[in-house]
């Protein structure tokens, strides 16, 4: 009896854990699956098995358009994270010499999430509007005549509120790396006459890479399944293919809706294969 509680024992501690995992993660995806297999009539949807909802996404030119306009979006808040992030950790990293101070403006980064994404959002409004403070001073200096009218309400405000957003999410897992890199690495390559920028190409950048994949991962993730930085920002002009399951949700087409948001997380889960197929992040977690 001893015996068999011992060797019964492990799935018993893993048991709660399990049940967590089935009940809120699988579980729900399985259900999305299911529906979106589903038929829809117009005004109610009925349990069938039909594949006219992902025949639907893959021939009309509509849903393509918003694909590719959300792999557009995440290109360009994941080249405009890094671009940021990449100068800030290094900078924290190794011109902050006080620990002190590295926890401080580290800290800093985090200001943004002291408040709901919303408020962000709307917070970009009286800056970038056409009677707001940018276009005023542009005109101001006389280097426009008119208010610049793609400052809001535009791809450009879109991609601006998803870096506003999702920056700190890059700039954490590349700053933790940064702080793992052995200083005598970069001294011993410094003393073998190589120059600042041979250091950072042949030492730090290779050493930062589980940092940066990581990022890229949240990064990526969470761009993906955008829509409320897609509808304030965008003012209706600009599509993602969270907005278009929104809308599709607020429109009861519950079985479209899952079908987008199972090819919504196939695509997704294949950016996050190839990003961990290209750099291991085990020695980060």
């Amino acid at each position: 009896m001893t015996r068999t509680w011992k060797a019964l024992q492990p799935y018993t501690l893993a048991a709660p854990q399990t049940l967590v995992f089935l009940l809120f993660l699988v579980f729900p995806i399985l259900m999305i699956l299911i529906v979106s297999f589903w038929d829809f009539n117009g005004y109610a949807m009925t349990p069938a098995f039909t594949l006219q909802n992902y025949i639907d996404i893959f021939t009309s030119q509509v849903s393509l358009k918003t694909y590719l306009n959300t792999f557009k979006y995440v290109f360009l808040v994941w080249f405009f994270c890094l671009a940021i992030a990449f100068p800030v950790s290094y900078f924290l990293a190794f011109h902050i010499k006080s620990q002190k101070w590295q926890i401080i403006l580290f800290l800093l980064c985090t200001v943004p999430f002291w408040t709901s994404n919303i408020i962000r959002m709307i917070s970009w409004v009286p800056f970038l509007g056409k009677e707001g403070l940018v276009n005023q001073l542009l005109m101001n200096l006389n280097l426009v005549q008119e208010p610049v009218q793609w400052l809001l309400f535009s791809d450009f405000a879109v991609v601006l509120g998803m870096v506003h957003l999702y920056n700190f999410f890059m700039i954490g897992p590349i700053f933790n790396s940064l702080m793992r890199i052995d200083r005598n690495l970069i001294t011993a390559a410094e003393d073998m006459g190589a120059s600042g920028f041979q250091v950072l190409k042949e030492v730090i950048l290779p050493l930062a890479s589980s940092g940066i994949a990581i990022g890229s991962i949240f990064v990526v993730t969470l761009v993906m399944g955008e829509f409320v930085t897609v509808r304030l920002m965008g003012g209706g002009q600009s599509a993602s293919v969270g907005k278009l399951i929104a809308t599709q949700i607020g429109s009861l087409q519950y079985p479209l809706a899952a079908a987008n948001a199972v090819i919504l997380l196939i695509v997704t889960l294949i950016l996050v294969v190839g990003i961990l197929r290209v750099v291991d992040i085990r020695k980060e977690l």
